[in-house]
């Protein structure tokens, strides 16, 4: 049955309110369901797809979990003492994260996705919702240092998120140890076993205690996935849940098909047209916004960034501004997407697609408010085909094309329809064959 709040949940209050910065105020069907069985202390399988909220279904309870097996004393001594407001940017390390006292040199929480956006996105969540509690948080994935990663590592981590090819390397360099794991959780897991990781996972799994508890997300549940679900859980509790269909109407969608190098003078071009008024641009990464919002900035267009490293200050004031005019354009991450609600945004722009369709829900519907019309705008460079086809198939449609931008990538575009998604409709008429303008015109 699902629940009104979050504090009928039962939940830390410390977590209750790193929930409460990031916007979250009423718990989905699915985290409902799920959070008060696992704080139980029950494996769950999950047959959710993605736009039901399974993330936080899962770390929620696992960070009520290791929290449950401390005094609040413990936790706070865990904790940095909270910098004050004019000291929130010096109590960060070299990656923009803020520091946490207590290194643990084991890993007690195991979360696998199929892909490295994923895996960086579930990072950037568990960031959030651990912001008052002193566990850390790494993702490891392919195509980036694994030197890094291994620095990382043995800097000490709590919560690893990983995508399986990157964590086996890392594995057969003895560089993490999953002995102490108390926690596995398979997100996505048919995707996982539709990429080929099917061996991978189970090689994983024979590296961690049998004693843990297990979170098994899936779309299906039947086929291979269920004979993999049943190897690795113990007496779940089933729950299954459906997306809801959230998608605004009113929301005018296009995407702008460009080259990663032009993205940047892409953005340029579109927010100095005056028809955009107010403007939510959503990266992938918290420095990705600052760096975004530090370039408009010089180009005199009033650009602030908001993601989970600014202070509670920094992002109030941000969100002001945004509110009041005084800044034309807001840079944000998708962890902040729910506690965006301004009305009046006439443009919502996707720099970098999300690898999760739930986020791209959430991001462009910040526009098209109380019955008004908007417009969003998703830049898809080669990279992010496979998030395009994955969007796509979620919402149920093809989004426009817009050609008449000065950096359209014809090659990108081929690409894209070389394997179009099987799950997308084209609406009557509206199909991604023509383009109408960046603006909607």
């Amino acid at each position: 049955m699902k629940t009104d709040s979050f504090e009928s949940l039962s939940l830390n209050p410390r977590i209750l309110a790193a929930l409460k910065e990031v916007g979250y105020s009423e718990p989905t069907e699915i985290q409902s369901a799920v959070i008060p069985l696992a704080i139980d202390g029950q494996d769950i399988l999950g047959a959710a797809q993605t736009g039901t909220g399974k993330t936080a279904a899962f770390v929620l309870p696992i960070l009520e979990r290791m929290a449950m097996s401390e005094s609040e004393n413990e936790l706070e001594r865990g904790m940095q003492a909270q910098p004050s407001e004019g000291d929130a940017h010096d109590q960060s390390d070299s990656r923009g994260k803020r520091q946490k006292k207590r290194r643990n040199r084991f890993v007690r929480a195991l979360i696998l996705s199929p892909t490295r956006e994923l895996a960086q996105q579930i990072e950037e969540n568990v960031e959030a919702y651990a912001k008052f509690l002193p566990f850390n948080v790494l993702s490891v994935v392919g195509g980036l240092s694994i030197q890094r990663q291994i620095k990382q590592i043995q800097k000490g981590v709590d919560i690893l998120v990983a995508t399986p090819g990157r964590l086996l390397d890392l594995l057969y360099r003895k560089q993490v140890d999953l002995r102490r794991v108390e926690y596995f959780v398979l997100d996505e897991a048919d995707r996982m076993l539709d990429m080929g990781f099917v061996h991978d996972v189970q090689d994983i799994a024979k590296k961690i205690p049998k004693e843990r508890q297990t979170f098994f997300f899936s779309a299906t549940t039947s086929g291979e996935v269920g004979s993999l679900a049943r190897v690795l859980l113990q007496n779940p509790q089933t729950v299954a849940v459906h997306p809801p269909d959230t998608v605004n109407e009113n929301v005018e969608s296009q995407v702008l098909f460009v080259e990663r190098r032009d993205k940047r003078e892409l953005i340029l071009e579109l927010v100095r047209d005056p028809e955009m008024t107010r403007v939510l641009i959503f990266t992938a990464t918290k420095s990705d916004a600052n760096v975004l919002a530090a370039i408009l900035s010089r180009q005199d267009i009033a650009t602030a960034a908001i993601h989970s490293d600014k202070s509670q200050r920094d992002r109030q004031q941000a969100l002001r501004a945004f509110d009041s005019g005084e800044n034309r354009v807001l840079v944000a991450t998708d962890v902040m997407a729910r506690g965006i609600d301004v009305e009046g945004i006439s443009h919502v722009i996707n720099y970098d697609l999300p690898g999760d369709p739930e986020n791209f829900v959430h991001r462009i519907g910040r526009t098209a408010r109380a019955g008004s019309r908007g417009i969003a705008l998703s830049l898809c460079d080669l990279d992010e085909v496979k998030a395009l086809h994955l969007i796509e198939s979620f919402i149920g449609s093809t989004l426009d094309v817009d050609r008449e931008h000065a950096f359209h990538s014809k090659f990108v575009e081929t690409m894209k329809n070389r394997r179009e998604s099987p799950f997308a409709k084209k609406r009557s008429g509206r199909g991604g064959s023509r383009g109408r303008g960046r603006r909607g015109r």
